[in-house]
């Protein structure tokens, strides 16, 4: 199952995307929205429509979370290389809405702010409303699937304030897209990469997470409860650095595909 959301005649719509002749096209709309499916976004009824392809359409986020994870320091190279210590539980922070922004959409480097990097992440999004779950229960069928996301950081404003509301929070600072795929496996291995100008700055995989997904999603449930549709970003891998306007991002991850942003100052 793959799935985007776009804009066609004006109005927002989950398609469907499916290979055709080696190009991802759109090629049904959904009636429902998947955060609806209770998982089964296969099952929900669809409308075929003229072939778009998926690099020609007016792309949106693909999700409209409630509220948007993040987990920090979930590899231990990245923690690392900002001087700070190995956490022996998953570090949570939130991302608001007003965060988000689409595929192809401008990140706005605030006037505040001296840095700001780029941090490529696997995405979770949540298929079922879960909360505590036991120790031993399967995470999967809370899933729906997986995106990329592109946790944008003010960096100076982070270290400056000790906490990281303000540095994590800024309008078009959550990049998400293009597409949710529900076919990778996280706990076998997925490659998460960086590209800045078509130069490649981050290079890990899912198989170096400190806290995996099911170690993640128990941690976070027994927080709060995580409703269809909600974000987890999984943490970033070694390698991130400042941008600056006039800049390309691109965040791909394997089996999902490639978030492209471009920067511009505010």
């Amino acid at each position: 199952m793959k799935y985007c959301r776009f804009q066609m005649n004006g109005q927002a719509q989950y398609g469907l995307v499916e290979p055709v002749a080696g190009r991802d096209m759109i090629l049904r709309i959904l009636l429902i929205p998947p955060e609806e499916s209770d998982g089964d976004v296969e099952g929900l009824r669809s409308r075929r429509i003229e072939p778009v392809a998926l690099e020609e359409a007016e792309l949106l986020p693909p999700v409209r979370p409630s509220k948007i994870v993040c987990v920090g320091r979930n590899y231990k190279a990245h923690a690392e290389e900002l001087g700070h210590e190995i956490p022996a539980e998953p570090i949570l922070f939130l991302k608001p809405n007003s965060a988000l922004l689409a595929p192809g959409g401008m990140v706005r480097r605030p006037k505040i702010s001296q840095r700001v990097d780029y941090e490529a992440e696997l995405c979770i999004v949540i298929g079922k409303t879960c909360y505590h779950l036991a120790e031993d229960a399967d995470v999967r069928p809370y899933i729906l699937g997986y995106t990329c996301l592109n946790d944008v950081t003010a960096r100076d404003l982070q270290k400056k304030d000790g906490q990281w509301t303000r540095a994590k929070s800024f309008d078009t600072f959550c990049p998400v897209g293009p597409v949710v795929v529900d076919g990778i496996d996280p706990w076998a291995g997925v490659g998460v990469e960086t590209r800045v100008n078509g130069t490649v700055r981050q290079s890990g995989n899912t198989r170096d997470f400190l806290f995996p997904v099911d170690r993640v999603m128990r941690h976070t449930a027994h927080v709060m409860t995580l409703f269809p549709g909600d974000l987890i970003a999984t943490g970033t891998p070694e390698g991130v650095g400042p941008v600056v306007a006039g800049d390309v991002m691109e965040v791909s991850v394997e089996g999902v595909g490639t978030l492209r942003n471009s920067v511009v100052d505010e």
